[in-house]
């Protein structure tokens, strides 16, 4: 199943406030959160992405087309030339498609339909948020509906307090607090993101909209939209906290989102000494859709 992966958003820059690095290439560890999260995809056997990018995407192009296998991989120096012995990405194949710095991600997604095929199901991802959800079974309860999208539902992450106060009539104005609460004790769930699609979708999207806010939104209220609830680790990098938190995790070693970590070894490079990184003869660089 073919991954799409809205990498476009101005996201976060660079502490000097100047570069125009995008949110999904912040790093954790030796990789980039966008990294981390077409792994997780590859682990379950979805190796086909297609970029939309936007914002800053000069520096995914280069970080893909000069990918250095040796910072995740164990190699070997023979008569001057580099081998890896294990790969990450030999059998992915990655299409990159420019759809423009100011677009919504409802037109980001028409913008790279083309490139699905005939597919009947597809994914779509922030490319900035990390998880351990188990994507078979996401996978699974969705092809067995009859809904056009599935998201995952995760509990509020915010660490604000939600405040009862009561309807007393004060001449002052002031109200009794009556009750304090974490908000996410709350019974309600955001978006997770982590979408599961049927092609069909493609079909309701509006030029110029949104996907939540717009298509998801109208394909709620006729019943077309499905949520996998998760309690598992689900983890943003928005704040310069949550990014020191899943920094902390990659140094721990704890890193839950690291499913591919049970894998029983990365896949083998092929025979040869040197030469460019196997596989990436795919990759396919595609003309901009946008007058970028």
């Amino acid at each position: 199943m073919k991954v799409v992966l809205f990498c476009g958003g101005y996201g976060m820059r660079m502490r000097d406030g100047v570069d125009d690095l995008p949110k999904p290439m912040a790093m954790v560890g030796n990789r980039p959160l966008i990294w981390h999260v077409m792994r997780y995809y590859a682990h379950f056997g979805h190796k086909e992405f297609i970029l939309a990018m936007g914002y800053g995407a000069r520096h995914i192009s280069r970080y893909f087309t000069e990918y250095d296998e040796t910072h995740s991989n164990d190699f070997v120096i023979e008569n001057g030339q580099v081998r890896p012995l294990t790969t990450d990405v030999a059998d992915w194949k990655i299409t990159f498609v420019h759809t423009g710095i100011e677009t919504p991600i409802g037109e980001r997604l028409r913008r790279v339909a083309a490139h699905l095929g005939d597919d009947e199901f597809f994914m779509a991802n922030y490319a900035d948020v990390l998880t351990d959800a188990p994507l078979d079974k996401v996978i699974e309860r969705f092809e067995r509906s009859t809904a056009l999208a599935s998201l995952l539902a995760v509990p509020p992450q915010s660490a604000f307090h939600i405040v009862d106060v009561d309807d007393a009539d004060d001449p002052n104005g002031a109200h009794t607090v009556t009750d304090i609460r974490s908000l996410s004790t709350m019974h309600i769930r955001e978006n997770g993101g982590y979408f599961v699609m049927r092609r069909e979708l493609l079909d309701h999207l509006q030029p110029g909209k949104d996907l939540v806010g717009d298509t998801l939104t109208d394909l709620t209220h006729q019943g077309k939209v499905l949520a996998y609830p998760y309690d598992g680790f689900w983890m943003p990098a928005d704040t310069v906290k949550e990014r020191e938190q899943l920094e902390q995790l990659s140094r721990s070693g704890e890193a839950p989102w690291r499913v591919w970590a049970t894998d029983s070894v990365s896949a083998s490079c092929p025979a040869g000494v040197g030469g460019p990184v196997p596989g990436f003869d795919e990759l396919a660089a595609v003309a901009p859709l946008s007058g970028r």
